[in-house]
């Protein structure tokens, strides 16, 4: 069949439309010269993908009322029904020394996802509570932990349809042969809910894919982009200056199937940090009127790891479903969209305005007035995080002279000057953060001293101080950055100073 639109969104589970279309993409394990990954070894390894899974829910029954699943024909006779790789334990390790906790354990593999409990207020599993089998540990805690129904005997992502689907059905077997495993080792009273899966066996309809084939974009989100290692005392990774979405997973969750050479972070390279979605991750590098999305954007094998978690999908989704309207209605094409600051920033404006973060602040609610403002003017570097060290804003704390000043130049783009002699004494080169900023201004003629040959660049600015300031810059739009902002002596507020550079941000982007 064909379809014909201005804008098609590419998120099938796998990526398919990218092998249909012959759109540029990559396909498991990339080579250091393709991402530029340290980490990254100098060959592609295609076939080092992450495994894939069939979910199946169960229901702890009453005893000896368990459902026996069924045993696979070919269970404990082929590689991917190695009862060897099947436990119902939970390895936990506290200080050298490694213990087991059993399947139905408070903190087992059952309690891991459980999606029902009976007793609201027990930690314990009761008769009556279900969960979805999704993950087992190891028979031995040094093998790592991806067996139970994880299947990493193949891959998907570069098979031919039949190849595929045999694969497919080899899984599904895996997860039957784990829930049948559970039945006869320890855990017989588990029932199946096919009624919750529409499916006989309670074994998902589909599988949960882990890595599909990623399209070649105008931005690669690389393994130096997210991970801990690369920012050091720092509560986020990158904040991409063209961000239309955050995400989290606390790291790099690599499942990795069974193919020789995978490459595996340790430490502080597997840490993930808080992260946001660059809009450029979403728009192939030359293939117009199409917009990637799910698991086939701008990532790597590594940093998919991450940004494949569901909640990342869903702001992938919302990032990819704005940027593909907004390019219907602007006509135009989302590179386009991406590389022009005016319509960046009012794609931007258009998501936070619907209450969607696009940059980490933990104390800034999408109800608040100045959301939109405070987002924005984040990702664009004008008035940023206070600290790097936490993820707050601060919108209540108060604004010295030396941030309003960097926050204006770098609003108007001006060429910064840094004279080798000061025009103020508490202002010296090599001394204070904020001189080339505040020297600038000067050599503009937008701001003056306090008297005395002094700038008093960490006293708090008043809300008349910046009103002075803004008609110096932008006299024009004066009166129109200060609509809601009382122009009198109280001290200016960080969302205060967010709400007017908003305010003169968009008119000079003629927003």
């Amino acid at each position: 069949f064909t379809v014909y639109a201005k804008v098609v969104v590419e998120a099938t589970d796998l990526g398919d439309l990218l092998e249909v279309g012959d759109v540029p993409s990559r396909v498991g394990q990339e080579a250091r010269s393709e991402t530029d990954e340290a980490i990254l070894p100098e060959d592609a390894r295609p076939q080092c993908q992450q495994s894939f899974t069939f979910d199946v829910l169960v229901e702890r029954t009453q005893p000896g009322k368990g459902v026996p699943i069924g045993m696979p024909t070919e269970y404990g006779r082929v590689p991917w029904l190695n009862l060897q790789e099947f436990t119902g334990d939970f390895w936990v390790r506290k200080n050298t020394v490694w213990k087991k906790r059993d399947f139905f354990n408070a903190f087992g593999i059952f309690r891991y996802r459980r999606l029902l409990r009976r007793s609201l207020y027990k930690k314990t599993i009761s008769p009556g509570d279900v969960a979805v089998i999704n993950w087992g540990t190891s028979s031995h805690p040094e093998r790592g932990q991806c067996c139970g129904n994880d299947y990493r005997t193949g891959y998907l992502v570069g098979l031919d349809r039949s190849e595929r689907q045999q694969q497919i059905a080899r899984a599904r077997t895996r997860a039957q042969a784990y829930i049948h495993y559970l039945q006869t080792n320890g855990s017989p009273d588990l029932k199946p809910r096919g009624d919750l899966t529409w499916t006989k066996d309670g074994i998902a309809l589909e599988p949960y894919i882990r890595e599909a084939r990623r399209g070649i974009a105008m931005t690669t989100i690389r393994h130096e982009d997210v991970a801990a290692s690369f920012f050091p005392n720092q509560a986020r990774a990158r904040t991409f200056n063209d961000t239309l979405g955050i995400g989290q997973y606390h790291y790099l969750d690599l499942h990795g199937n069974l193919v020789d050479g995978h490459v595996s972070p340790t430490g502080k390279d597997v840490i993930a940090l808080p992260f946001t979605l660059p809009a450029g991750a979403l728009v192939p590098i030359n293939t117009d009127g199409l917009v990637l999305s799910a698991k086939s954007i701008g990532t790597t094998h590594i940093t998919n790891a991450a940004y494949r978690m569901h909640p990342v999908e869903w702001a992938i989704g919302e990032a990819g479903g704005f940027l593909a309207a907004f390019s219907v209605w602007t006509g135009k094409q989302p590179r386009e969209i991406v590389r022009n600051e005016s319509l960046l920033r009012k794609l931007q404006g258009f998501l936070t305005r619907n209450g969607i973060p696009i940059v980490w602040f933990d104390d800034v609610a999408h109800t608040d007035q100045d959301f939109e403002a405070i987002q924005v003017m984040a990702a664009a570097g004008i008035v940023n995080s206070e600290n790097e060290k936490n993820l707050h804003f601060r919108p209540y704390a108060s604004v010295s002279r030396a941030v309003v000043c960097t926050a204006l130049v770098s609003l108007l783009g001006l060429e910064k000057n840094t004279p080798a002699q000061p025009s103020f004494r508490d202002v010296q080169p090599g001394q204070h953060w904020a001189y080339s900023n505040i020297e600038t201004l000067k050599a503009q003629n937008m701001v003056a001293g306090v008297g005395r040959g002094r700038f008093a660049p960490d006293q708090a600015m008043t809300r008349q101080q910046l009103g002075f300031l803004v008609k110096k810059a932008m006299p024009k739009h004066h009166e129109a950055a200060f609509v809601g902002t009382p122009r009198d002596r109280r001290i200016v507020q960080r969302r205060d100073l967010s709400r007017v550079l908003y305010a003169l941000l968009k008119a000079k982007l003629a927003i």
